[in-house]
């Protein structure tokens, strides 16, 4: 009998939550999944049930971070993200800065892109051009959110959401 959603998900998020704490004390390389899934109250298939890699353990992480922000905030376009939602996209980034300065103190900001990416192109058959410009809009966040963490989160979240626009211009925002 298979786990429900929830659960795996519960699972998933614990295993997560782990690997930050161990990453705390010493780089991501140096943790074992041994000690992730301990510290998880886990078995190690359970890891390998649901992860390939850390990196993914931990973009999956952002990934709920999300779902539960939009959930929080009754955002109706959680899973249909567009350059309109940038100041939700701000206020999130802002409320889990910490975690945000642990992936790029480690080197690990693949996980963010990567999470930025998934959440704002959900659909896997849009025609290229949608495609094309989903990922360029997910580099762009990326890149002000990398900005913004290297000027120790100078800006207020709305300060960043006036930039996002200044730089946008002209854009269609659909």
């Amino acid at each position: 009998m298979g786990r429900g959603t929830k659960t795996t998900d519960f699972l998933k998020e614990c295993m997560a939550d782990a690997l930050l704490r161990l990453m705390e004390e010493r780089p991501p390389a140096k943790i074992t999944v041994r000690e992730i899934t301990d510290l998880a109250g886990v078995g190690r298939v359970t890891w390998f049930r649901n992860f390939a890699s850390k990196e993914e353990a931990l973009t999956c992480k952002l990934l709920f971070l999300w779902q539960r922000y939009a959930d929080e905030h009754a955002l109706h376009t959680a899973g249909n993200y567009t350059a309109r939602n940038a100041a939700d996209f701000f206020a999130f980034t802002y409320g889990i800065r910490q975690i945000l300065e642990t992936l790029c103190k480690a080197g690990l900001q693949i996980c963010i892109y990567e999470a930025f990416y998934r959440i704002i192109s959900f659909r896997a058959d849009e025609d290229p051009a949608d495609c094309y410009r989903r990922r360029f809009y997910a580099y762009g966040l990326f890149g002000l959110l990398t900005e913004w963490q290297k000027r120790d989160w100078y800006e207020s979240p709305t300060e960043m959401t006036r930039v996002f626009y200044h730089l946008i211009g002209s854009w269609s925002l659909g």
